[in-house]
């Protein structure tokens, strides 16, 4: 989700709530610790340089129980970090720690903003070897269709 739709779906809450992967949500009583912007430069193992933006949101829950984070205070957040950091209209990675630091992608459904699993993958599988997918095929099928197709005596085989 980029930051644009973020804010437009915070202007018709009166809380805010995250979502995990598992189904279960982010203690209410979270705060976004970190409102940042990243610009990652990397060459990928193909050798294409490339440039990648993104809008990092930390979330960090405490036991600070009686102090919620509101969406005008995260509204003013965002737009705080938009004038002193120049934020643009990139993708959210939203960082949270469960056993370890994750991070995740943001979607919205039902007032509820949903952390999405991301993945790795290689940037550049035409030039380092990565061979395609094979496709997987039932050995009881390859027989059916030999069988259907072959009779004894035809000259197929």
């Amino acid at each position: 989700m980029k930051l644009s739709a973020f804010k437009n779906h915070l202007k018709g809450l009166e809380t805010i709530a995250f979502q995990l992967p598992d189904g279960s949500l982010v203690p209410n009583h979270f705060h976004v610790t970190e409102v940042g912007a990243v610009d990652k430069k990397f060459i990928d193992c193909g050798g294409t340089i490339r440039d990648e933006k993104m809008v990092n949101f930390q979330l960090w829950d405490a036991n600070d129980y009686d102090h919620r984070l509101h969406p005008e205070k995260l509204t003013h957040i965002i737009e705080l970090s938009e004038k002193v950091l120049g934020l643009g209209d990139h993708e959210i990675e939203v960082e949270y720690q469960g056993e370890s630091i994750s991070k995740f992608g943001v979607d919205f459904q039902d007032g509820t903003f949903l952390l999405t699993t991301k993945q790795t993958t290689c940037l550049a599988q035409d030039a380092c070897g990565v061979p395609e997918q094979k496709q997987k095929v039932k050995l009881s099928e390859l027989n059916k269709e030999a069988a259907a197709g072959c009779a004894p005596g035809s000259g197929c085989c």
